[in-house]
Parts: C-alpha cells; sequence; structure tokens
C-alpha cells in the first residue's frame, strides 16, 4: 500500500444526489397525485422492509432550508433531484400545475443558488403519475408521450430561468425491467413486448423534449441520467463473450445509442425480431430520435455486472427474456458490501470513463450516482454519536480516483455525485441499507446528523485534493 495524492479540477462536480420520491413525502400531496411508486407502495406495503416507503420519507418538502444548509455543510457543488410529475400537476390531460407544490420547488431553488450550490432537475425518476398507468397503460402509450411533453413545457416554463442542467429521465430502464421483463414488483406481468415498448416510449420522449427545449430557446442543456452496467464476461472464451455483448444490447445499449447515436444497435432489433418481440414505433418516430441527441449524460454506477454463457435449456413456455442468451455470475473471491449484495470494484468507472471515450465520441458526461448502503450504521457512532463511516469515505475514495485517473486519460467526465447526501428510502428496501453523508433518525423525529463522511466531503471540496492508500495494482 502507497499513498497517492491526486488534483481534483476547479470545474469538476462534488456533488450528490436523490428524488423527489424518496425525500419528500406526502406532506401537501392532493388526492389522485399518486405516482406509480405510491400506488405500489399502497397496493404492495408488505415487500416494503418495515413496511416503510414514501409516505413520510425524509419529510424534505418541510425541511429543505434545514437539509440545503447540511448539503452547504458537507461541501457538495451541485445537488441533482427530481420534480415529481404526479403533484406537480392536478390535472394530467389539460396540464394543471399545482402552484403549491411548484411554489415549494421555487423556494428550494432559490434557498440552493443562495447556498452556493447548482440544481441539477430530473423530470421523472419513477414518478410516472399512477392515474396514466391505470387509464393508459404508462409508458406502453404514445399518448403519456405526448402528456410528458406538456409536462415538461410547463416546468421548462415555470424554471429554466434558474436552472439551466436538465434530465428527462433517471434510470429510465428500470420500472419496466423489474416489472413487465422479471415480474418482480407490482403489477407483475412478465411480458417482454410491453418492457421494449416502454424503452423506446422514453427514448422517444427524451428526444421530443431535446427537441421543444431547443426550439424554446432556453439557455442550458438536456440529457438523461442512465444505468449501464459495466459488464464482464465470465471467461474470454466466444460463449461467454457473446453472453456478455447480448447482455450489453438489452441492458445498456438500449438506452446509451439512441441518446448518444441517434439509433438503436442493428442486432438489438435483429434479435428483438427473431424472438418475435412486438413492439410498435414508426419512421418518424426513428427521425426523432436520429436528429435529437443529449447535450450530457449521467451515469450511475455501483457494482460491475459479470455473465456466462447459459447451461440450461430455455423451457419451450417460457416467453422470451433475454436471460435466454445469459446466466449471471459471480466472480470467485470477489470484493463484497455484504450489506447490499453487491461486488465492489472501482475499476468499472475506468472501463465505462473509457468507453464513453471509445465508443460514444467522448460527450460530455459524469457519475451520478454512485454510492454504499451500509445496515445498522447506527453501530458505528462513536461517544459523540456519530457515525464513524471510514468505509464510506474508502468507497467514494477509490471510486472517485478511478474518475480523476479516466479524466488524465482524456475521458470527458464533469464530475462525481454521491447517492446520496441523506439517507432515504429505497423502493423494497426503504431505510434498511443507508446511503448519506447525512444521517436520518428515524427513532428521533427524522433527526439530521452529519456522519464522518459529510466532514471528509467538505474538506474533499475546500482542498481540490484526494488522498488514499491503494495497491500498486489500483494506481
Amino acid at each position: 500500500m502507497s499513498k497517492v495524492t491526486v488534483t481534483i479540477p476547479d470545474d469538476f462536480i462534488l456533488g450528490a444526489a436523490a428524488s423527489a420520491w424518496q425525500t419528500e413525502g406526502w406532506s401537501g400531496k392532493k388526492p389522485g397525485q399518486d405516482s406509480y411508486l405510491d400506488a405500489w407502495y399502497k397496493n404492495d406495503r408488505h415487500v416494503w422492509h418495515n413496511g416503510y416507503g414514501p409516505a413520510g420519507a425524509t419529510d424534505f418538502i418541510n425541511r429543505f432550508r434545514e437539509d440545503v444548509a447540511l448539503m452547504k455543510a458537507a461541501g457538495l457543488t451541485h445537488y441533482r433531484t427530481s420534480i415529481n410529475w404526479s403533484r406537480f400537476l392536478t390535472d394530467y390531460e389539460n396540464v394543471i400545475v399545482d402552484e403549491e407544490y411548484a411554489t415549494y420547488y421555487d423556494s428550494l431553488i432559490d434557498e440552493l443558488h443562495a447556498n452556493g450550490i447548482e440544481p441539477m432537475l430530473c423530470l421523472e425518476h419513477y414518478e410516472l403519475p399512477a392515474a396514466l398507468l391505470q387509464q393508459y397503460g404508462g409508458w406502453g402509450s404514445k399518448k403519456v408521450v405526448e402528456l410528458y411533453v406538456r409536462y415538461a413545457e410547463k416546468a421548462f416554463a415555470r424554471f429554466a430561468g434558474k436552472v439551466t442542467r436538465w434530465f428527462t429521465f433517471n434510470e429510465p430502464i428500470v420500472v419496466q425491467t423489474r416489472v413487465y421483463l422479471d415480474a418482480l414488483r407490482w403489477p407483475y406481468e412478465q411480458n417482454t413486448g410491453k418492457w421494449m415498448q416502454w424503452n423506446h416510449h422514453k427514448n422517444l420522449a427524451t428526444a421530443k423534449v431535446i427537441k421543444l427545449f431547443r426550439e424554446k430557446g432556453y439557455q442550458g442543456t438536456v440529457g438523461t441520467i442512465l444505468n449501464p452496467e459495466v459488464t464482464y464476461p465470465r471467461s474470454t472464451a466466444p460463449h461467454d463473450v457473446k453472453a456478455a455483448e447480448i447482455y450489453d444490447l438489452f441492458f445498456n445499449r438500449v438506452f446509451l445509442d439512441p441518446a448518444i447515436k441517434g439509433e438503436y444497435p442493428a442486432k438489438l432489433l435483429a434479435l428483438l425480431a427473431t424472438h418475435r418481440v412486438n413492439w410498435d414505433y414508426n419512421e418518424e418516430e426513428m427521425r426523432l430520435i436520429a436528429e435529437n441527441h443529449v447535450d450530457e449524460v449521467g451515469i450511475n454506477l455501483y457494482y460491475p455486472h459479470r455473465v456466462k454463457a447459459p447451461s440450461r435449456a430455455w423451457h419451450p413456455e417460457t416467453p422470451f427474456h433475454p436471460a435466454y442468451y445469459y446466466e449471471h455470475f459471480e466472480l470467485p473471491g470477489r470484493r463484497m458490501n455484504k450489506s447490499r449484495g453487491w461486488e465492489i470494484q472501482p475499476q468499472i468507472i475506468y472501463d465505462m470513463a473509457m468507453r464513453m471515450k471509445n465508443d460514444y465520441g467522448n460527450v460530455p458526461w459524469f457519475i451520478a450516482e454512485n454510492g454504499m448502503g451500509i445496515e445498522n450504521e447506527a453501530q458505528f457512532k462513536n461517544a459523540d454519536g456519530e457515525i464513524q463511516d471510514d468505509y464510506r469515505i474508502d468507497f467514494i475514495g477509490e471510486h472517485l480516483y478511478q474518475a480523476l485517473k479516466a479524466r488524465e486519460a482524456g475521458a470527458n467526465c464533469q464530475g462525481y455525485m454521491l447517492w446520496a447526501f441523506t439517507d432515504n428510502v429505497s423502493p423494497m428496501n426503504a431505510f434498511k441499507n443507508r446511503y448519506g453523508l447525512i444521517e436520518i433518525d428515524l427513532e428521533n423525529q427524522r433527526a439530521r446528523r452529519m456522519k464522518k463522511s459529510a466532514r471528509w466531503y467538505r474538506t474533499l471540496r475546500d482542498a481540490r485534493q484526494l488522498t488514499l492508500s491503494l495497491d500498486d495494482e489500483m494506481k
């Protein structure tokens, strides 16, 4: 082990992220303003850890001034969150703004600016209005695409004068993968055609919102936030390499390529046709995607994904799933976050950076989420009650080092954002695993306390230098 010190460029983001539904809570929410997550929680509360979900969350909607002061204390340069589409409007068909909720966002944005923190806003972080899921089938409907664009128009009109970095979606592949591909979440339906339809309509919606933003002449950028999994084959054997390539097509390139290159991979379209996966699209939609690329990409990176060629036959009565071509593979001896069940491999940051440089034209991008969720963090409190999360400091440092190393190698990486600023609710896991720089004490009226990592993050921002101990092979 040896100590390494790396300079952090002055324009490099050191921020943190969250979402509306995971922080705000339901205070002030009106009847009919449920999101998909709210409806899932109401219909399937027993699958959420200890029955805790978005109803209380962290009560950010009432405590945002306190939290923004903590953001400043923790040294954040940027804060990314979402607007909750389901709450921003009282009428989704006629696009009527909920003035009370919009005023809250006016105040939040002003508070961030007053504390020297740049806001970054995402238009959809799983917050599809439940009414649009029930009435139209959610993102399976072209009607919902149009209603989303009209919502975006209202959001831009309200906030674009104060916010210049916008994002259409956060992890747009997740909901339909869990619901329609894997059938692991409410309302539980295995339907690969619906899965691909949702993918396409979100890609189309991104293109339409970019077109709108540019035609209106707003100052700033529009991007998207994706969660491609850095995918490694078990071996260099052709059958394992093919398994990794196909996994990459279905779960990474299905959004990366349309967003940045303006097209779907030909191999993906061929495989969908081979397996008779039916989804509706036309040449006009493909042209819109081709002509309206994102300005930047946020990439959420937590763990590597490893696959191998399948070793079992596919049951003939099972509908097509991309897993027809692969099986998951667990690397023996891998380093683990045992709380979350995820492998820890900081190299994914550098490898993704090189992919963005070499395969995607070195488009501007940044790490939009990276973090470490730990269960029962209270066990790490010192005598003063502060969580001594050195494991999080080490995790951030190792991943940030790979981002800075990649930037030195020519990658157009604009910064690092931690998930999350405070502990917050996650789907199903609720508050089981804690990710925050700031502790949320559920036993004491959601009191906030800085963790050791928050003070370290502030020092990192002020010094603009990262110092850490690394094995020689990690340098």
